[in-house]
């Protein structure tokens, strides 16, 4: 529920990144190989952006600008929000929500370890509510 760790989130969490100069190109291609909608922009290891799917969409496509062309420090978030592994789930999901967004870079001790996002945050709350309308639809077929 809410009250997992960001750290339980990520546990098995391979980190995709990327330095600033790569185009936006190579990054959509790399986000989609890895089936991940945002990637972590690391100089010297250091976070210092995110690129996301709405990024490709709103500031490259929109603006008509080329992705072979384009690098990743135009068009990323620079110096996102982030929190700390140790937090809980539901810190995540109220950053996300008061700040307009779907991924949260991960930190521990000054260091990028991970991504949540609103897919992974709802990946079990999700599993659990299903199951709960299977009950509910399995007691219904019961009353009737």
């Amino acid at each position: 529920m809410p009250n997992r760790s960001i750290r339980e989130i990520i546990a098995h969490q391979n980190i995709l990144s990327a330095p600033e100069t790569m185009t936006v190109r190579e990054a959509a291609i790399r986000m989609a190989e890895a089936k991940v909608g945002a990637m972590l922009i690391l100089d010297h290891g250091k976070l210092t952006g995110i690129f996301t799917e709405r990024d490709i969409l709103n500031r490259v496509v929109a603006k008509r600008l080329d992705p072979d062309a384009t690098p990743l420090s135009q068009v990323m978030t620079s110096d996102p929000r982030t929190i700390s592994a140790d937090k809980p789930l539901a810190h995540a999901l109220v950053m996300m929500d008061e700040g307009g967004y779907r991924h949260v870079p991960v930190m521990d001790s000054g260091q990028p370890v991970g991504m949540v996002s609103a897919r992974d945050a709802l990946g079990a709350e999700l599993i659990e509510f299903e199951n709960e309308l299977q009950r509910r639809e399995h007691l219904t077929e019961i009353m009737l």
